[in-house]
């Protein structure tokens, strides 16, 4: 089938997309979730060669939309259609009806919050190198920006990029990287002024991790997989090709990056259960005839009714070539609501069957909900950093007092 035409109205784009979809060879979902993925966990719970094999089905999924002109469906040429938003979500309410191998937060980082940051920042010749093979699937790419000394004061970190002629040599330790054992590249926040203050001396890179003196180690986490990792580098050699922007401008790379991540509420609805399973539940165990959860369902329904058209206006605003800014940070908030108010009802609904695998159907596994929930208040700035952005800059409150804003890094108390 040819690609998408951009002048191409939006529905006969549907058509021609709903066509493409059964041609494709799929099998349609029964319904049960209303077009998303079965499983609630909220980070995957898998043996590595199990989770490798769903990267590699998803990977093929998107080569297979993308060499077909159904991915990257709003981007410019030459990486996309250019279509508009509507176009796009079109395609993706016409994909849920359709078994798709599912999710992956690997993925979704490598098209939704790397690519598009090196599509603005990066050069042309990096861009060249790297956006077509992360688009088509080709390629992933987790995150470095997290260290044990810099989580949410993100412009504390201290891992050093020393430059070295042509090439810049990496010290240091991340952690926290969803997926880094599955990647073949990570964009990098590396501080290359300490004699800067601190959200001036940093410089964002991509980093090949097969480079020599790349160490990766999964972490277990309490739900029992091992989604993230630590990443050790020790005189890592990454060529200047490979940098980010200008040398000092890696605290503007880093606020894009984070900027895509808290707005990135089509993917968001893919992470958990949502309020129809949660309901489900609370019907199949008879605890929907409690007063009490039938108030939490009613705050679970009204919180994501309350998500669509939130949705529905955030992609009004980019149609109209509006940027989110701090209301990423608004949506965030609003996410981990709904996520939460899935997990406090089903855990109502559920009782004792959610802490003991007694071999009841839909039960358990809503330990993977509960578990993960709390990662997500971290996750992309913890609530706390939420909540100071939109005071600052959606109220205009006074910013709080900030005694390191103009002291060399390398002075201040870490």
């Amino acid at each position: 089938m040819s690609r998408p035409e951009v002048d191409t109205d939006v529905d006969e784009f549907r058509a021609r997309s709903r066509a493409w979809l059964e041609s494709t060879g799929l099998d349609r979902r029964d319904g049960r979730c209303d077009g998303r993925h079965d499983v609630v966990s909220v980070f995957h719970d898998l043996p590595h060669d199990e989770e490798l094999a769903l990267l590699e089905r998803l990977c093929a999924w998107q080569r297979t939309k993308h060499d077909a002109g159904f991915a990257a469906i709003t981007w410019p040429a030459p990486y996309g259609p250019g279509l508009s938003p509507a176009h796009e979500e079109a395609f993706v309410s016409e994909e849920l009806a359709w078994a798709t191998p599912g999710a992956h937060e690997l993925l979704t980082v490598t098209l939704n919050l790397v690519a598009p940051t090196l599509r603005e920042l990066a050069s042309h010749d990096l861009c060249a190198e790297l956006v077509g093979p992360f688009l088509r699937g080709d390629q992933l790419a987790c995150q470095l920006f997290s260290e044990p000394g810099a989580g949410s004061d993100l412009a504390n970190v201290s891992t050093r990029a020393v430059r070295d002629g042509d090439d810049w040599i990496v010290t240091g330790q991340k952690v926290w990287s969803s997926g880094a054992q599955f990647a073949g590249w990570g964009e990098l926040i590396a501080r290359t002024d300490p004699a800067a203050p601190k959200h001036s001396g940093l410089t964002a890179f991509m980093v090949p991790l097969d480079s020599p003196g790349i160490d990766v180690r999964p972490l277990r986490q309490m739900s029992g997989g091992q989604s993230f990792n630590e990443v050790f580098l020790d005189s890592v050699r990454i060529p200047d090709r490979y940098r980010i922007g200008e040398v000092g401008q890696g605290w503007k790379v880093a606020l894009t990056t984070l900027g895509f991540e808290r707005g990135d509420s089509a993917n968001q609805a893919l992470v958990g259960g949502d309020w129809r399973r949660a309901f489900a539940v609370a019907q199949r165990t008879g605890a929907d005839r409690d007063p009490l959860v039938r108030q939490l369902m009613a705050e679970t329904y009204v919180a994501w009714r309350l998500g669509a058209v939130a949705s529905a206006r955030d992609e009004k605003d980019e149609a109209e070539g509006r940027a989110s800014g701090a209301i990423g940070s608004v949506r965030k908030l609003q996410w981990l609501h709904r996520m939460q108010s899935v997990s406090d009802l089903t855990r109502e609904a559920l009782g004792a069957d959610l802490a003991v695998d007694s071999g009841a159907p839909d039960a358990f596994e809503w330990t993977q909900q509960l578990l993960g929930v709390p990662g997500y208040r971290i996750a992309g700035g913890s609530d706390q950093i939420q909540k100071n952005i939109i005071g600052e800059r959606l109220l205009g409150l006074p910013a709080e007092p900030r005694t390191d804003r103009d002291k060399p890094w390398r002075e201040t108390r870490r």
